[in-house]
């Protein structure tokens, strides 16, 4: 994951270093994403979460789609 400061920025530098163009997101999306995917590891309730529990975190911050799709 990178950050851009805009759209243009991420076209530009994408064509710029030959990559290919994944999903633009907002930062505010991203710290939805982020608030969700990284619990407490410290916390007596922590365990692995689960495939699918994963991509429900995904799906909660809006994130859909075959780019968000994580393998089986």
């Amino acid at each position: 994951m990178s950050i851009f400061r805009s759209e243009e920025h991420v076209r530009n530098w994408t064509t710029a270093n030959d990559q290919d163009l994944g999903a633009i997101v907002p930062l505010a999306q991203v710290w939805k994403l982020a608030k969700g995917w990284y619990a407490d590891p410290r916390s007596r309730s922590w365990r692995p979460r689960s495939r699918d529990e994963l991509q429900a975190v995904i799906r909660s911050a809006g994130l859909v789609g075959d780019f968000w799709e994580l393998p089986n």
